[in-house]
């Protein structure tokens, strides 16, 4: 799998899911694993993406993904949050030079409708809050990450890990 396929499933899955209000989520390690994932209709195996480019990625590739605030590590992506950013209804998981933008349009119980909008790829999701250290969420869209237009979705599941952080650093 190449870096841009990686790349569009991280931002995916980190650019969703994390819309919560401040209440809604533990502050702490996070991790996001992602599953169901299709383009256009095609399914795609999200384990061996996460998988394969920890041992095969160069330096460089790994320092990008880190200083976007991506840590790969167990079964998907670690996101550190502090209780600041925890306290806010912005939460930054999204690299915030990406220009994506997200917007909860309906609030029904634990389920919050959402849509979203980067420079590479809009859609819409659901997030089910199961816990304030669980949540799931739906997404549909459209992206370009290969020069072509393309229908994706994915499903992911974030678990918190607890508080300490350790070596992943939160984004500013």
């Amino acid at each position: 799998m190449n870096v841009r396929l990686l790349g569009l499933a991280l931002g995916l899955g980190l650019a969703l899911p994390l819309v919560a209000q401040a209440q809604m989520l533990q502050p702490g390690l996070w991790e996001m694993t992602s599953s169901n994932v299709k383009v256009d209709d095609q399914p795609m195996d999200v384990q061996s993406i996460l998988g394969q480019p920890q041992g095969q990625m160069t330096p460089q590739q790994r320092a990008e993904l880190e200083k976007q605030g991506i840590n790969i590590g167990g079964k998907g992506v670690r996101a550190c949050l502090t209780p600041q950013q925890v306290a806010t209804n912005d939460i930054p998981l999204a690299d915030p030079s990406s220009g994506c933008k997200q917007q909860i349009t309906e609030r029904n119980g634990n389920q919050w409708k959402f849509r979203f909008s980067c420079p590479r790829a809009q859609g819409s999701g659901v997030a089910t809050f199961l816990s304030d250290r669980e949540f799931t969420t739906v997404a549909n869209g459209t992206f370009n990450a290969i020069g072509i237009q393309q229908k994706g979705s994915l499903e992911t599941r974030a678990v918190w890990l607890g508080q300490d952080c350790g070596a992943v650093k939160p984004r500013a």
